[in-house]
């Protein structure tokens, strides 16, 4: 403990001085250590590139795994969201070299549960943290078992460790990699029978019917997929995979996409409508402000008046007003 004289009071305040724990001097040495290391053996970019499209494209399994699509409803049908996958950040994470990451759970209540990813590159020190949170009840508001609930949360755990890989390494470095893997995976027109017919089975095994299948493709027949329509099918197995989405959201029943669409075209339907065009009608909100000031035209103004008597002066020539 130190003391410290308090200028203002001229009391002797006792300051603690609180001392770093065994655990966190050995981290700080750690890190120290890893940092002065990465600047004496620093990366090279063409090394890195090499390595990592190496490993993406090792075989058809890694090359899958490495890009995801998510199905997303829209005005226009069914929009695909994709990007790099989990396998890929961990691909690049390795090659890139001189970085630390990592990712763990940080809080848990009744309804959600949120992971903590990091990212820290040692010789550029720049470091990023994200947060990613996943529901752990079912649709009826029941809490997850637990070996559902550590499911959920390695999935998020993953999530989260895979964007904040993504924040540090710049995505320009990336891009190659990411195109190989897609390439690999999809395969050419050659292979597009044999892939084709291996991820149709792949979903028939999960539960996907061919209508559900072909109704998310937008396709009349398994013969109409294409290699487009192939690499949509290997995203939506990689987003399912690593926990992005669940089967049911890939690919909704017709009833399902009906009773969406019913739903809003009821909430559309209660609102008022107008009797020329029949469109809902939308309410002004009150402006702000002072009120106007009402204004009054000059023949209202003088019916308004009252007609006034002249004054009349005394025989001096003077007002009576005038002599008070």
């Amino acid at each position: 403990m130190n003391n410290e004289v308090n200028a203002e009071t001229g009391e002797v305040e006792v300051l603690e001085v609180i001392q770093p724990t065994a655990i966190e001097s050995m981290t700080r040495a750690e890190i120290d250590i890893q940092i002065a290391t990465a600047h004496r053996f620093p990366r090279s970019i063409a090394q890195f590139k090499k390595e990592a499209t190496t490993m993406a494209t090792y075989d058809e399994e890694t090359a899958a795994s490495c890009f995801y699509k998510l199905t997303r409803k829209s005005d226009d049908g069914t929009k695909f969201i994709e990007g790099p996958g989990i396998r890929l950040a961990e691909i690049v994470g390795s090659s890139w070299g001189n970085m630390r990451y990592g990712a763990r759970i940080v809080s848990e209540d009744s309804t959600f549960i949120t992971a903590q990813g990091v990212a820290h590159d040692l010789e550029r020190n720049v470091s990023s943290t994200i947060e990613v949170r996943r529901r752990i009840t079912y649709k009826n508001g029941n809490k997850y078992n637990p070996d559902m609930i550590a499911v959920t949360a390695n999935a998020a755990c993953a999530i989260a460790l895979r964007n904040a890989i993504f924040k540090v390494v710049p995505k320009v470095f990336i891009n190659s990699i990411y195109e190989a893997a897609k390439q690999v995976a999809i395969g050419d027109a050659t292979t597009l029978i044999e892939r084709r017919s291996k991820a149709v089975d792949h979903f028939k095994k999960m539960g996907v019917t061919q209508d559900r299948l072909l109704l998310t493709l937008g396709k009349k027949g398994i013969e109409d997929i294409d290699l487009n329509d192939l690499e949509i099918m290997t995203g939506i197995k990689t987003a399912i995979k690593d926990g992005d989405i669940s089967v049911d959201e890939a690919f909704p029943t017709e009833e399902q996409r009906k009773s969406g669409t019913e739903r809003l075209a009821g909430i559309v339907a209660q609102q008022p409508k107008t009797a020329e065009t029949g469109e809902p009608v939308v309410k002004e909100q009150p402006k702000r402000g002072r009120p106007k000031k009402e204004e009054t035209s000059p023949a209202a103004e003088e019916s308004s008046t009252e007609p006034q008597e002249p004054r009349q002066k005394d025989a001096d020539g003077l007002f009576p007003s005038d002599m008070q």
